[in-house]
């Protein structure tokens, strides 16, 4: 498949042939086109064949290359899906539509804070750690409902679903499933899960978001949260 127009066909088709055969729960199931690493050249040709929702990982790559294409392209909706530092959260919350990756106490106050200052309530996801990996940020699935429902009241953040990264190298289908039974403990609906290599499983087990990069893209330097 050589442009964009063909790869967006090419995923949109299999993510509504996984979600016709699987009759999962959400209405629509949607792609988030991660183009972390790319610059606008190369996200631009997504942009014209009609796909609005990306995916960054970093908030000063997001800012540099976002507020050229939002110049031509304002109905956009930009996640963060990778790491967010206290530090950053001001930058953030001026950058970023969606914010996929609440993991801690503090980073959650400081979000909170920052959106009350610029009159904003953006939509948060929850990370779950849900492989335990020492190596990779989120919450512990054991204490994902508290830190939910704390996100919510304490802080008063609009925390709309869970987001997780499974493991490398295991079959994804059990840690999937995991999160969505986390989610509905929760009370939350939305589910960000699945990548180029197991989107249509997640699909099976509920995702409400998709986070698909490669497979538009092609090939990046690093794998991380797409």
């Amino acid at each position: 498949m050589s442009n964009a127009q063909d790869r967006l066909e090419s995923i949109r088709g299999r993510i509504e042939a996984a979600h016709q055969r699987f009759g999962a729960p959400p209405d629509v199931v949607h792609l988030v086109a991660v183009s972390k690493t790319f610059d606008s050249a190369a996200v631009r040709p997504f942009l014209a064949a009609g796909q609005r929702v990306f995916g960054e990982n970093r908030v000063q790559e997001a800012k540099a290359k976002w507020s050229e294409l939002r110049a031509d392209y304002p109905d956009v909706d930009l996640h963060l899906i990778g790491p967010l530092q206290s530090n950053k959260a001001r930058e953030a919350v001026a950058v970023f539509d969606v914010i996929e990756t609440v993991d801690r106490e503090k980073l959650a106050a400081v979000l909170a804070e920052e959106m009350a200052l610029a009159q904003k309530v953006l939509p948060v996801f929850v990370q779950v750690n849900i492989g335990e990996e020492p190596q990779k940020a989120g919450i512990a699935p054991a204490e994902a409902v508290a830190f939910v429902e704390r996100c919510q009241h304490v802080h008063g953040l609009n925390v709309v679903g869970l987001m997780c990264i499974p493991p490398d190298g295991v079959p994804p289908g059990p840690y999937f499933a995991q999160l969505k039974t986390l989610a509905d403990r929760a009370g939350v609906t939305q589910l960000s899960m699945g990548m180029s290599g197991d989107f249509e499983i997640a699909i099976a087990m509920g995702a409400t978001h998709v986070r698909v990069g490669s497979a538009l893209f092609g090939a990046r330097p690093r794998h991380t949260t797409e």
